[in-house]
């Protein structure tokens, strides 16, 4: 952007109608990465105009604004993860009697403080959700903390998927096509931005859901406008879901190495891939005694109890002997394997990372997490930061977020370090600011 644009920009700002206020807000002298995956700019000023980018670009003036120096500070965009659960998760327990609107609040500021300022909770709320209008009001960011979206209620299989003691007792579970309409019907209702879907035998402990089923619930969200994310974890199933017309993988495909029919059948039908990352890790690397494990970023995101918990010497010995252990370590480097060649495919990929629905799945340090391990699967910074921001806001239809631009609503991190040097100074988080406003002074 040239210096001549910039200070019209900054001129229309200043002069639509009100005068320059402590909502006008001049960021001085930071590095800022836009988002869009271009290089970092050195020196650049961002103003802040309300809730709203008015202009970016080197030497800006703004007569009146309240200006904060951010000399050898990064500026990125805030981050949004399109999977998560909210609500569930109190202590080392989920369950649903942890849902309250008092936990709900607390665990979406816990992801503001780290950072994240948009979620999807993948099709696990409850009516109160809702009922007391809480959803409208936070995905409008009239409350404090992230803004909360919603799947709604999900869909899976009677005395199956997924497992009903992890406060799970809502989701749908048809055991005919004839049941899936009627269903659908009613989720519509809370007009989720997605519907969710599980389809997956849990390593052999369920039953899947019928290709039958799952495609009318396909079909049945998508009559009613509502796009279809599915949980999946065998690349089969992803071919037959991508054929049954599914618009997201809300995980990774793990079992073996994607081919190129899957490949391009993803391609061809613009499917999102949400790989989740952090969640395969987390099935084993506690046993490894990873170096965040004693972090305090990483502490400060557990709930009571957690950390206790995972570095027993009984609870690490548990996973290292687990049958199970090997197998999901493979999984964790098949996912890295599968992330790479489908960016490189040109796949749109978004960030998401199931946070929230096990103890062990830290709100607000998976998604730093995830981007770290979206680099260790062969993205640079610049393109894992995109994923979980430009591309995540596009996936949940967020027009003017996700990006640093003018127009764009001021939704920012400013970091001590530069993560395009180092993915992981991410997690030195200065200042967040939420709509234009310091939320975290």
């Amino acid at each position: 952007m040239t210096n001549t644009l910039s200070a019209l920009l900054v001129t229309a700002a200043l002069l639509s109608g009100t005068a320059a206020t402590a909502q006008t807000i001049l960021l001085k002298n930071a590095t800022v990465i836009d988002g869009t995956g271009s290089r970092s700019r050195q020196h650049t000023d961002i103003l802040l105009q309300a809730d709203t980018i008015a202009a970016v670009g080197p030497r800006l003036n703004a007569p009146g604004a309240t200006v904060v120096d951010l000399s050898g500070k990064t500026v990125m965009p805030a981050l949004i993860s399109v999977h998560t659960h909210v609500g569930t998760l109190r202590g080392i327990t989920t369950n649903a009697v942890n849902y309250t609107r008092e936990n709900i609040l607390r665990q979406l500021q816990q992801y503001a403080d780290y950072g994240v300022l948009h979620v999807l909770a993948m099709g696990t709320d409850r009516p109160l959700l809702f009922e007391s209008g809480l959803r409208d009001s936070s995905a409008t960011g009239q409350l404090p903390g992230a803004r909360l979206h919603s799947a709604g209620y999900g869909f899976g299989v009677p005395n199956a998927a997924p497992p009903v003691d992890y406060g799970m007792d809502l989701v749908n579970r048809p055991a005919t096509v004839a049941d899936v309409a009627p269903a659908m019907d009613k989720v519509a209702q809370v007009h989720p931005d997605v519907i969710k879907l599980w389809v997956d035998d849990f390593g052999g402990r369920f039953k899947k859901m019928e290709p039958a089923v799952y495609q009318a619930v396909i079909s049945e969200a998508h009559k009613h406008g509502i796009r279809a994310a599915s949980h999946l974890y065998y690349a089969a199933d992803a071919l037959q879901l991508a054929n049954a017309g599914v618009d997201i993988f809300a995980h990774s495909i793990r079992d073996k190495d994607i081919d190129e029919q899957l490949l391009q059948t993803m391609k061809s039908k613009g499917i999102v891939y949400v790989p989740t990352l952090s969640l395969d890790e987390y099935a084993y690397i506690y046993a490894r005694q990873p170096k965040w494990l004693h972090d305090d970023f990483f502490k400060r995101s557990l709930e009571p109890g957690v950390y206790e918990m995972i570095t027993s010497p009984a609870y690490q010995q548990q996973l290292q002997a687990s049958p199970a252990f090997a197998k999901n370590k493979a999984a964790f480097e098949t996912a890295l394997r599968n992330l790479r060649r489908i960016y490189r495919a040109g796949i749109m990929v978004a960030m998401g990372t199931d946070s929230g629905a096990t103890p062990v799945r830290a709100q607000g340090f998976s998604e730093h997490l995830e981007l770290e391990l979206m680099v260790q699967a062969g993205l640079t910074p610049l393109e894992a930061i995109s994923v979980g921001t430009r591309n995540a806001a596009k996936v949940l239809k967020l027009p003017n977020t996700g990006t640093i631009a003018p127009g764009q609503v001021a939704d920012l991190l400013v970091l001590a370090g530069n993560p395009e040097k180092d993915i992981k100074n991410t997690r030195h988080i200065v200042t967040v600011y939420k709509a234009g406003k310091n939320i975290r002074p």
